[in-house]
């Protein structure tokens, strides 16, 4: 058989999608990730999008960025373990321990590779890693590069994670769950995971990806949110959501993150993360301090819209985030309405297996600290239309 064979029919059916109007993958965006985007000439409402805060064009952050490139350039030229390490490296990763109240962090050149670098690490041969099913692609992936085992319970079901650590006593244990689930918008039971990880002997590590500058009275994610600060052992964040930037972190004690930083392979072979990008999550971050009420616009806007869409009768599922999952539970559906709400002037993200269960197919929507009511009231407008058209509300 010809290796390449596969190729050629995954081309053929890419070819199918894009003449029925279905094919919504690699969208070409020629403007800033700003309320309103440029797609292919068209201007859309983007409702598509992680920038939480709407800092990625937010001036001093661009600034910053600028200002980077003139002292650094525009490259480390290398793994920080060798001559990629600058002065803004370190002093990024001490602000963000301060940040996110822990001894230490150490930063990663992109988030799937903080979880891959992370997990390998620290669970060996003899450990388990506790995932939850619905826990985010790179987690499972840092699991299988460890030479741990594999263990997972069913979505935010307290229950099923104690039946699987008491199937592991004796066992070094690291349970790993995201704190927003990104697709589903719902938050991680961090209070009873925390119960029975004391009772169990495990560690916590918590995917805070799209729940740091939202959560928590100062933006410190989902541990600060439930006040369980002190009972975890390891956030994880990246810098492409509400930091403004493209990298990751770890933050936790200092033994830990030191551990991670001789050993995680994702780090030490990949070149280190650039100057203008290191400036500019530290300028995000200072933001996120100074300025709460950008966080209070995006919960006044995603309060907004929850309300909308279940008052035009859609299903927006267990969302608790500005991640508000428009629950279509149908694959030929869910693409028509993507392409409905395209033409009505919404750019929105279908999302079909192997992503989610078969049966919860969905749109997945996020807001921004600045979109404007108007933004949002066309955006429930265009729902409604595309909506009834296709009969699902």
């Amino acid at each position: 058989m010809d290796l390449f064979e596969k190729c050629a029919r995954a081309t053929e059916y890419q070819s199918g999608l894009e003449q029925s109007g279905h094919y919504f993958l690699f969208r070409k965006l020629e403007s800033p990730q700003d309320p309103e985007v440029v797609v292919n000439g068209k201007r859309v409402i983007m409702i598509g999008s992680n920038n939480y805060l709407g800092l990625t064009s937010h001036p001093r952050v661009k600034e910053a960025a600028i200002q980077a490139i003139e002292k650094y350039g525009t490259s480390c030229a290398g793994s920080r373990f060798l001559n990629g390490n600058l002065d803004i490296h370190e002093e990024l990763e001490k602000k963000l321990a301060r940040f996110f109240r822990k001894e230490a962090a150490l930063v990663f050149v992109t988030g799937y590779q903080t979880n891959l670098g992370v997990i390998s690490a620290l669970v060996g041969r003899n450990d388990v890693a506790i995932i939850d099913m619905y826990d985010h692609a790179s987690i499972f992936d840092g699991c299988r590069l460890s030479f741990g085992e594999i263990q997972k319970f069913r979505h935010n079901d307290m229950n099923d994670l104690e039946r699987v650590l008491d199937a592991t006593k004796g066992k070094g244990k690291l349970i790993i769950v995201d704190g927003v689930f990104s697709m589903e918008g719902d938050l991680a039971d961090l209070p009873g995971i925390v119960r029975l990880s004391k009772a169990y002997g495990a560690r916590i590590m918590v995917d805070d990806a799209h729940a740091i500058g939202v959560f928590g009275k100062g933006g410190r994610g989902t541990a600060e949110h439930f006040g369980l600060e002190n009972e975890v052992d390891l956030i994880m964040g990246t810098f492409s959501k509400s930091l403004a930037a493209i990298g990751g972190f770890v933050a936790g004690s200092s033994d830990v993150i030191s551990w991670i930083k001789h050993l995680a392979r994702s780090m030490m072979f990949s070149a280190s993360l650039p100057p203008a990008l290191v400036a500019s999550v530290r300028t995000a971050l200072d933001i996120i301090e100074e300025q709460p009420e950008l966080r209070a616009r995006l919960w006044r806007n995603t309060h907004k819209m929850l309300k909308g869409y279940k008052t035009l009768g859609y299903d927006t599922g267990t969302s608790e985030s500005p991640i508000i999952p428009v629950m279509i539970k149908d694959t030929i559906k869910t693409y028509e309405m993507c392409r409905l709400l395209f033409e009505n002037g919404v750019f929105v993200n279908s999302v079909i297996s192997p992503a989610v269960h078969p049966g919860r197919e969905l749109l997945r929507t996020s807001y921004m600290a600045t979109h404007t009511d108007e933004h949002l009231d066309k955006v429930l407008a265009a729902f409604e239309k595309a909506g009834r058209q296709q009969g699902v509300i």
